[in-house]
């Protein structure tokens, strides 16, 4: 008898072992800081004007599939560069000239189509 009565519990430890060797990979997978987090949340509401609550959720969901797509130092690399193509005059040129940074541009705005598209972000300009 005593034995039946510990099988569910062995049981369910079995079960759960799968799911507790996942949780530092969930963890890892979303190791961006909180406070780029938050400069990405308002960089989306800004470019994508609307409700304020819906789009707080929204960008909120875009920016954790992002998380949960890319390394956080891989990010840091991409985003460098793409803000980095903004800038002006001849140091700017240098940058949009260099052909070795065009892969991150493309995989940042692969990325960032993806996971707006998945969040329900509206990117028709």
């Amino acid at each position: 008898m005593n034995l039946l009565h510990r099988l569910p519990f062995r049981l369910t430890c079995i079960l759960a072992l799968p799911w507790l060797l996942l949780i530092p990979v969930a963890a890892s997978a979303n190791d961006f800081p909180t406070s780029e987090r938050v400069i990405y949340v308002q960089e989306c509401m800004r470019t994508h004007p609307g409700p304020h609550f819906e789009m707080i959720n929204k960008c909120s969901c875009a920016v954790d599939a992002m998380a949960g797509e890319v390394a956080y130092d891989d990010y840091v690399g991409m985003t460098t560069v793409v803000n980095a193509m903004s800038i002006g005059g001849e140091r700017g040129g240098t940058l949009r000239d260099n052909e070795s940074i065009k892969p991150q541009i493309k995989r940042y705005r692969e990325l960032e189509t993806k996971v707006h598209k998945a969040c329900f972000i509206n990117d028709a300009k």
